[in-house]
């Protein structure tokens, strides 16, 4: 928690935490009347009176009709003023940027998508700007009601640098100054997160992933990346590269200065590696992973034949993975890992003969939307937690005095 200007303990504190408990609550559970909140929060209906005056005073909740049916009068009820803060998640990928605008509920109120522009990192972070602003005028409100912003892009932010590191496939993506640039274009309060991540954000949120308290989420497309959710939290490990299994030493010689540049799992595994594996299996033609997956779709023995090796390698990998973090799921999504009815039966198939420990396969249940979601859900808890803030609450002589 933040320094709190006051005493702890002062009345003004404890009707701005009674406000924070009543606000969460509200959330959770609204719509919700006066005597539930007094009820499942403990506090005195007095005091929950007080703190909904306020909290309504303040904009924070609404009155959203009355109760129906029982006995008795009925009852205001209160819900989270959707209006009470705006929240963006933007997705920066090798072909796409993908935008969305979300009101404080989680409701995403606008959305936009463009082919990204990837001749520069200057380029991409103009266009970055440019989408954020289309949003908000979407959205008929100001971008400087934007209460957080989420980046999610390949590779591993590094705060001291301000730079994210390991994204080969976008052009000038990792130099020094990044975040800065980024802030140029959004503000202040933004945040970079790897896509991958954000991915496993967004399954444990709305997808696959929801009630799981162990499962990694392996994407599969231009570059290859796991996030990782151990104990119900997303796990970035000491530097933020935690589940960056591109790098992991199998598929490709490790050895070979071009193959470390992007990794030895990535490097045979992503869509590089299955057009590779194509030409070497004899397939001739212009050739691009989603014609190698639609030709093996319809039959074609070469094509299933590249298929079946992208299996048996992605089932080496997650071998390697499952024998040191034991996960209950994989949930397999990107460009690639989205052809799971082709390659989730020869993955299971084929962990069976490499090792005991086989966690449950699924496919993504978000599609291309997996890191936008995340992105959203992340900056919607970064919005709430400043949102509920007693100290916060106490600049807002509305909810304290």
């Amino acid at each position: 928690m933040a320094d709190l200007p006051l005493t702890t303990g002062t009345p003004s504190l404890l009707r701005a935490i009674n406000a924070r408990t009543i606000l969460e609550l509200v959330q959770r559970t609204g719509p919700v009347s006066r005597a539930q909140v007094a009820r499942v929060s403990g506090l005195s209906k007095p005091t929950v009176s007080l703190g909904l005056a306020a909290l309504l005073d303040a904009g924070l909740v609404r009155e959203v009709g009355r109760s129906s049916g029982g006995r008795g009068p009925t009852a205001v009820l209160y819900e989270l003023n959707p209006e009470a803060g705006w929240v963006a998640g933007i997705d920066v990928g090798r072909y796409w940027v993908r935008a969305a605008l979300a009101n404080i509920t989680g409701t995403i109120v606008a959305r936009r998508d463009q082919r990204a522009r990837v001749s520069s990192a200057r380029t991409l972070i103009h266009q970055i700007g440019s989408i954020a602003r289309g949003l908000a005028e979407d959205a008929a409100i100001r971008w400087d009601q934007v209460s957080h912003v989420i980046v999610g892009s390949p590779g591993v932010f590094e705060p001291t640098r301000g730079a994210v590191i390991l994204a080969p496939n976008l052009p000038g993506w990792g130099r020094h100054g990044l975040v800065e640039a980024l802030r140029g274009e959004l503000g202040s309060r933004i945040g970079v997160e790897n896509d991958v991540n954000l991915a496993a954000v967004g399954e444990r949120w709305k997808g696959r992933g929801q009630g799981v308290r162990n499962f990694g989420f392996l994407s599969v497309g231009t570059g290859v990346g796991m996030g990782l959710v151990l104990d119900g939290k997303l796990y970035r490990g000491a530097s933020g590269a935690a589940g960056e299994v591109a790098y992991l030493p199998i598929g490709a010689d490790p050895h070979d200065h071009q193959v470390q540049r992007r990794g030895a799992f990535e490097e045979a595994t992503s869509g590089a590696g299955v057009v590779r594996a194509a030409r070497e299996a004899g397939m001739q033609g212009s050739l691009t992973p989603k014609r190698v997956f639609a030709l093996a779709r319809n039959g074609n023995p070469l094509g299933r034949q590249v298929v079946e090796r992208e299996a048996r390698r992605l089932a080496l990998g997650l071998a390697a993975v499952a024998a040191v973090v034991d996960l209950e799921l994989v949930i397999v999504g990107g460009g690639i890992g989205g052809n799971a009815d082709l390659l989730l039966e020869p993955i299971e198939r084929e962990l069976r003969t490499l090792s005991p420990l086989r966690p449950r396969l699924a496919s993504s249940a978000l599609g291309d939307d997996v890191v936008l979601q995340g992105a959203v859900a992340t900056a919607l808890a970064a919005a709430q937690d400043r949102l509920f803030d007693p100290a916060r609450m106490l600049d807002q002589k509305e909810l304290v005095v």
